[in-house]
Formats: C-alpha cells, sequence, structure tokens
C-alpha cells in the first residue's frame, strides 16, 4: 500500500500542477507515514540529501557561469570563431555552435549557456540572412553540449547519486560524446544554410586572427585551467568551481575591467536564487528516493521489467525512449532526481559501467533540453529572439535527429566514452 501510495502522491501532485519539489517531498513523507517508518526521518533525510561535500561545487559553478556571461567572454569568443570559419553559407552558425561548446566548458548549464551565447549572436545572424527561428535552434542545440563538456552540474548530482562514477570519471568520460554532438549539429547547419542561402548576407570584415586570439584568450583559458588542475591533481571538482570563480573574478575586474560591485551583487543574488531552486529540489527527492529503496518500491519495478525481458539491446532502446520523452517535459536535475533510483538496479543487473550508463543518460537529456514542449533551451533563445517557440520546431527537428545518430553511437559503442577516463587513469 505504501509503494502504491509513493507513486499515486507524486503523479497525482504532478498531474494537478504542483512543484516538482513539493510534489517529490509530499509524496516520500505520505509513503513513510503510511509504511510507519518514523516521520522524523523526513527532516533527517532533508539534509541528509544536500549535506554532500560534491554538492558544494553547484552554486559556485553556477556563480562561475554567471561572471563569464556577464563580462563579454562570449562576445570575444564569437570573434575568434568567426576569424577561423570565415563567410560562408552557414559559417556564422558554425561560430554559434563552437561558442556554445566553449562556453559549456565554463558554465556547465545548458540554459546559461544559450542566454550568453545567443544575446550576443542572434542579432549577428539576422543581420547575415539567417531567420530567427533558425538561429534560435542552433544555439539551443549547442548549448545542449553543456551539461556533456565538463566542467557539469548534471555529472556532479549523477555522482552524488551513483557513488560508483567519481566525478574527474565522469567529466573525462563526457567529453568525447561532448565534442560528437557538438559535431553532429555541423551536418544540417551546412545542408540547411546551403539549401536556402543562409549567410550570403554576412559579408562583413573578418576579425585577424592572432588580433581575436588575443581577446578571446582568456575565455579559451578558463577550460583549460579547470580540466588541467583536476588532471594535475592541484584541486578537487568542488575546488575547481571556486578557482573557476576567481579566475573569472579576475578576468572581469582586471583585464577586461567590466565588472562593478553592483553587477556584482546581481550576479551573486542571482546565483543564490538560481542554486536555491536546484538544492531544494534535490532535498525534497530524497525524501522520495529514501522512502522508496526503504520499501524495495524501486527495485520491484526494475525486477518487474526485467522479468518481461532480458534483452539487453532491447532494455537500452526502450531506456533512450522513456528518457527521451522525460527530457520534453522535465529538466536534466529533476530526471536524475526521479528515475536513477529506478535506473541503477537496470544497470547493475547487466553489469554496465556507471560512468558509461551516466554519459548515456546524460546525453538523452541533452537532447531534451532542445526538443518541445519543454526545451528549456529553446525557451531561452526564442524568447531573446523575440519570437514563439513553434516557430523554431521545424528547425529543431534537424538537429534532433542527426544528434540521436551521435547518441545510438554513444549507446552501443561504449568505447566513445570510456577510453579517455581509461587513459587518464580514472577507471
Amino acid at each position: 500500500m505504501a509503494t502504491l501510495l509513493l507513486f499515486a502522491v507524486f503523479l497525482g501532485l504532478t498531474v494537478l500542477g504542483a512543484p516538482l519539489a513539493v510534489a517529490l517531498g509530499l509524496a516520500g513523507s505520505v509513503a513513510i507515514l503510511e509504511a510507519q517508518l518514523g516521520i522524523l526521518s523526513v527532516p533527517t533525510t532533508v539534509y541528509a540529501g544536500i549535506a554532500k561535500y560534491p554538492l558544494l561545487a553547484i552554486p559556485v559553478f553556477i556563480l562561475a557561469g554567471l561572471i563569464f556571461e556577464r563580462v563579454g567572454v562570449a562576445r570575444q569568443l564569437v570573434s575568434f570563431a568567426s576569424s577561423i570559419v570565415g563567410a560562408r553559407n552557414g559559417g556564422l552558425a558554425i561560430v554559434a555552435v563552437l561558442v556554445c561548446m566553449v562556453m559549456g566548458g565554463i558554465s556547465g548549464s545548458g540554459p546559461a549557456d544559450a542566454a550568453a551565447v545567443a544575446t550576443v549572436m542572434i542579432p549577428s545572424l539576422h543581420k547575415a540572412g539567417y531567420p530567427k527561428a533558425f538561429s534560435a535552434s542552433v544555439i539551443a542545440a549547442g548549448a545542449a553540449t553543456a551539461i556533456l563538456i565538463p566542467p557539469s552540474v548534471a555529472f556532479i548530482i549523477y555522482s552524488v547519486l551513483v557513488p560508483q562514477a567519481s566525478v574527474p570519471a565522469l567529466f573525462a568520460g563526457g567529453l568525447t560524446p561532448g565534442l560528437l554532438a557538438g559535431l553532429s549539429l555541423l551536418a544540417p547547419i551546412v545542408y540547411l544554410s546551403r539549401r536556402h542561402g543562409f549567410g550570403m548576407a554576412d559579408s562583413g570584415p573578418r576579425p585577424g586572427f592572432w588580433v581575436s586570439l588575443r581577446g578571446a584568450i582568456w575565455g579559451l583559458l578558463a577550460p583549460v585551467i579547470i580540466l588541467g588542475g583536476l588532471r594535475l591533481g592541484l584541486f578537487t571538482p568542488t575546488e575547481a568551481a571556486v578557482v573557476a570563480v576567481f579566475y573569472g573574478l579576475f578576468v572581469g575586474v582586471f583585464i577586461v575591467r567590466t565588472l562593478s560591485w553592483r553587477t556584482l551583487v546581481d550576479m551573486l543574488a542571482d546565483a543564490a536564487e538560481m542554486s536555491g531552486v536546484v538544492l531544494l529540489i534535490i532535498a525534497l527527492a530524497s525524501v522520495f528516493a529514501w522512502a522508496g529503496s526503504t520499501l524495495g518500491a524501486f527495485d520491484a519495478v526494475a525486477g518487474a521489467a526485467l522479468r518481461a525481458t532480458d534483452n539487453e539491446v532491447l532494455v537500452l532502446l526502450m531506456l533512450n525512449v522513456l528518457l527521451l520523452g522525460l527530457g520534453m517535459v522535465l529538466d536534466a536535475v529533476s530526471i536524475f532526481l526521479i528515475l536513477l533510483p529506478l535506473l541503477v538496479p537496470f544497470m547493475e543487473a547487466f553489469h554496465w559501467d556507471p560512468v558509461w550508463f551516466g554519459v548515456m543518460v546524460t546525453m538523452n537529456l541533452a537532447v531534451g533540453q532542445f526538443t518541445p514542449p519543454m526545451a528549456v533551451n529553446l525557451m531561452v533563445t526564442t524568447r531573446i529572439a523575440g519570437i514563439r517557440m513553434e516557430a523554431a520546431t521545424g528547425w529543431t527537428l534537424w538537429f534532433v535527429g542527426t544528434m540521436m545518430v551521435a547518441l545510438m553511437a554513444v549507446t552501443f559503442v561504449p568505447e566513445i566514452t570510456l577510453w579517455l577516463p581509461r587513459a587518464l587513469g580514472y577507471l
């Protein structure tokens, strides 16, 4: 009865439009009361859910992403990428994807990446002859790589929920799939741009390579410092977030000189608000997860599914369909917290590598970030472009299709994910 209440209350509250954190917390609490597990376990579980050292990195990485967004790093990266790609059909759209991938190596958040790049690039793309709907779709898809290319907030949360996968191993494992996901977007960009003549109006002077490199070097160094420091053992992932913040402050105050005290206060407030939302969901989801695992609900669901079929390929395909479907309506953090307790038994039953499994799950959620109806990245870019999301849906499906090809490669060729963590000694 308690297991039934756990899922019924959660689904009922979700359908009624309750906030996700409330639905998770209340469902877990009702199940705990019904099973007489002790209501005092609720506050204890809430505290234990967020009293984890790796989670300290989340608010700090969010702040680091905001700092680099506000100091104008994206604009300098656009200038540098433009000097490399040059003027051609689709050239400026390719630049947008490349900048998204570099910014993803700083912010670790898809929506933050989308906002920073869209603000800078959508006016330029429109001036060069790209429709706003196409531009919004390109940037939303490119920004989805942010949760794959390290540092990734999603990987930090996954490592807390699945301790067998360390953060450095996940960061290394996500790099190749993240690059593959970004590069998969270039084929439809080039095809559609040539077919429709996009970018033909991009005839302005190109910035010089060395001049633009000098301006972009501070932004390009950020992921090098973060990942290089992790590899050399100079700091932990949590300490890396602090290093990124102080590096961003140094660039903003002493190099580009665009940060003021007022801007800094606004960034701290925004970072606190965004972090509070994420950590509140994590805290109350811990109640749901503890109730489900204590009652054996998750193992029972997974066991029933495994009894239905033991075909590994079929299970992988079903998991991909489930994750893609949920990724269209929920954010990545919420899906991790809701589904991972259910999915880990599958991982253990088939002896899947936890690092590969985490990257595969995250890549599914990356596709969901720009796939309607939820499409958080697309919400951001279409709002900046001043258009309705429906106008961009047709273009977006092209990028969903090609990134799905990359996803299938990562799903059925685990070595794409695992070769780098192995080479670096994390596995």
